[in-house]
């Protein structure tokens, strides 16, 4: 290797991003990079090698894919756990961490629980009781409307808890005409609907029980009363439902990019419960406690993550616009690789920070 060859590599590897290790031919380029990336402690990121990903999909490629880094794959094939993408110390620790790390299926408690319910609403939480859930997860099953019964229309709302309990249970007497019930995935009858609560009174018990008693427009994320809302594609149901509530306090995840597809698309329920939890959903009827209990182990998953604590943890933050929104380029191209990792920011809420609310 000549002189000016090795002055090449050198100067390649010292635009090297130290995150996801892309390598750029010159210093402005990686800056650019860095403007745009987002890269933070808040990305899944690679227990053996320390590559940043951005999202757990791409992660699961890097380990496992069609084209894995072989020495990350061979040591994760030994010590990794294929629900959270963790390394583990030995064999035998993967082995008692993952049996751990899978869930079991809700269905053997689920006809026992529902019995209880009794098919019908259940009285809300008191919310004054120090019980009262800070983070509730809701999921709705629709009928049809519509001359081809296209048209979703909810028939059936439930919410649970953290701790899996019913907080809320009913079935939904529709505002226009069913022409299909879907029976085969809802399980839903034309007498279930019969009796059923009204649309607008279901509106105003979880309307009520979301603010806990703040006003709409009071709602704040951190030390307010209003409850977190998991879901999963949740837009369509707050719609269908004629609910609106503040983007804030909505944990989607359909849209949480670590949990969504390399080609920024949403995963489907069924997919990731499979992928990160261990079992299998939507098979048959599906139930909407089912689908809650799916949701909120998800987020507690994804909530519970170890990232590094950082004074103002977003890009968007105003704290940081001096560093990250607003990058001095002569500065910034004077940095190292890891010190410019250091003045990133992440362009998504992590859900880690809620533990820390």
């Amino acid at each position: 290797m000549d002189y000016r060859t090795s002055m090449e590599s050198s100067e390649t590897l010292r635009n090297k991003c130290a995150a996801c290790y892309r390598q750029f031919n010159k210093m402005e380029h990686l800056v650019e990079h860095m403007k745009i990336s987002y890269h933070s402690g808040h990305e899944p990121t690679c227990g053996v090698c320390k590559k940043h990903c951005r999202s757990f999909e791409s992660l699961r490629e890097h380990l496992i894919g069609p084209l894995p880094k072989q020495e990350c794959k061979n040591i994760f094939s030994l010590r990794g756990c294929r629900f959270c993408m963790a390394i583990l110390e030995s064999p035998n620790a993967r082995r008692i961490h993952q049996e751990r790390c899978q869930f079991s299926s809700v269905n053997s408690g689920l006809a026992t629980r529902m019995a209880a319910l009794g098919l019908r609403d259940k009285s809300m939480i008191d919310n004054t009781s120090s019980r009262s859930p800070r983070v509730v997860a809701l999921s709705c099953k629709m009928v049809g409307g519509g001359s081809d019964g296209s048209l979703d229309i909810c028939a059936r709302v439930c919410i649970t808890d953290e701790s899996e309990n019913v907080v809320f249970h009913t079935y939904v007497k529709p505002s226009m005409p069913v022409t299909s019930y879907r029976y085969e995935t809802t399980g839903i009858r034309p007498e279930n609907l019969r009796d059923a609560m009204p649309l607008k009174q279901v509106q105003r018990k979880i309307q009520e029980f979301l603010c806990n008693g703040e006003p709409m427009w009071k709602i704040r994320p951190r030390a307010g009363k209003a409850r977190i809302l998991v879901g999963h594609g949740l837009d369509h149901d707050l719609d269908r439902l004629q609910l609106e509530y503040p983007s804030s306090m909505i944990r989607d995840i359909a849209k949480y990019p670590p949990l969504m597809k390399t080609s920024k698309l949403s995963n489907s329920l069924k997919y990731l419960t499979q992928a990160y939890l261990g079992y299998d959903v939507h098979y048959g009827i599906q139930d909407p406690y089912e689908d809650c209990v799916a949701m909120m182990r998800l987020y507690t998953r994804m909530r519970y993550q170890k990232h590094k604590i950082e004074a103002y943890p977003l890009a968007a933050d105003a704290q940081n616009r001096s560093n990250q929104v607003a990058w001095r380029q002569s500065e910034v191209e004077r940095m190292s690789p890891n010190e410019m990792l250091s003045i990133s920011r992440s362009d998504y809420y992590c859900w880690c920070l809620d533990s820390l609310a």
